[in-house]
């Protein structure tokens, strides 16, 4: 019985130590303000993330820019009326964005949105 014990707490030691690498794995975007943000709660939402150094995560696994493709298209796949929401830091050159937005209309996305933060 000891032995179990002691397996057990050394698997919880080892998933406290590796949660803090996980959660760092999201990138940071600050987003551009508008008067008109709309806060959406809906689970439907895929969100592609664009960041200032270049890197790009959906739904907060980081992927690269070439595989954009093949990543949305398994997402994708699961709806047929899903909504893609970009999520832009403020210096993204618009030609990513826009990339982005003709892989997700091209791959049947149901609706395409950028997103804001709302100005205060």
């Amino acid at each position: 019985m000891i032995p179990l014990i002691d397996v057990s707490l050394i698997l919880l030691i080892i998933f406290m130590v590796i949660t803090p690498f996980l959660v760092q794995s999201q990138i940071q975007v600050s987003l551009p303000k508008a008067s008109t943000g709309v806060k959406t709660a809906d689970e439907q939402v895929l969100k592609v993330q664009l960041a200032a150094d270049g890197s790009m995560a959906i739904d907060g696994r980081a992927v690269k820019f070439q595989r954009l493709e093949k990543e949305l298209t398994l997402r994708l796949a699961k709806s047929h009326k899903k909504t893609v929401l970009v999520e832009a830091d403020k210096s993204v050159p618009v030609e990513r964005v826009v990339a982005v937005f003709d892989a997700a209309k091209k791959l049947g996305a149901g609706k395409i949105g950028i997103a804001v933060k709302p100005e205060d």
